[in-house]
């Protein structure tokens, strides 16, 4: 695998707040709707929301709407939810790709607060949900997450980090309000260069997570019924 440079990825996209054009217009959403995402006012207002959301397992790739409509969601549903979230509050709608050996991956929708990054997530797991913009790259911020990142075997998973993925791409397909399951998103994640956080030998010596953090991690997780 060839490793570049996340910063380089990172820079050339616009992170600032109102740092790229958003006109709600070509959205799709109606103006209940954009009220109620609005009235969420900050990452960590979003986040709350995501929270109070029950986790559901259906294999599903519902759009934010369906998601605001519904009232639950799951991981990749929660990071779509949160990008459109983020971009009506006035941040650039991005998502992040963790990626994951012998484990499902993980899905963030990222913002960018003083030169700093952080994070919004819907998780089955307690700590692989929100980060603070304290973050000084992509790659820090994908390594906060490395520790909690486990299997059921209680393996650390985590391996590599995708670069930024600019949501406005897919505003010709009305990813954000579409009644159509969203799984080219998922698609687009699966084709773009991701980079490293450890090597084999790293990833050959972790040891599993112990039992104390494995059931502090799988507090209140929702689990399909037999």
């Amino acid at each position: 695998m060839t490793v570049r440079s996340a910063g380089d990825a990172a820079s050339r996209i616009s992170t600032g707040k109102f740092g790229m054009t958003n006109d709600a217009n070509f959205w799709g959403l109606t103006p209940a709707e954009l009220r109620k995402l609005r009235s969420l006012k900050t990452p960590y207002g979003i986040q709350r929301l995501l929270d109070d959301m029950p986790y559901h397992l259906e294999d599903s790739a519902w759009s934010p709407r369906r998601v605001l409509r519904e009232n639950t969601s799951h991981c990749y549903e929660g990071a779509l939810f949160g990008a459109a979230a983020l971009r009506v509050i006035g941040y650039p709608p991005l998502l992040l790709d963790l990626e994951a050996e012998h484990d499902t991956d993980h899905v963030l929708a990222i913002y960018k607060v003083d030169g700093h990054w952080g994070a919004v997530a819907k998780s089955n797991f307690t700590g692989c949900r929100y980060r603070e913009p304290v973050y000084r790259s992509l790659r820090e911020l994908a390594l906060s997450y490395f520790n909690l990142y486990f299997n059921m075997r209680g393996e650390r998973t985590l391996r590599t980090f995708s670069r930024p993925v600019q949501m406005n791409r897919f505003d010709a397909l009305n990813w954000m309000s579409t009644e159509k399951p969203v799984w080219f998103v998922a698609e687009y994640l699966l084709t773009i260069f991701h980079y490293r956080l450890i090597t084999p030998a790293q990833a050959k010596r972790l040891h599993r997570v112990d039992g104390r953090l494995f059931r502090a991690e799988c507090l209140e997780r929702a689990v399909k019924k037999l």
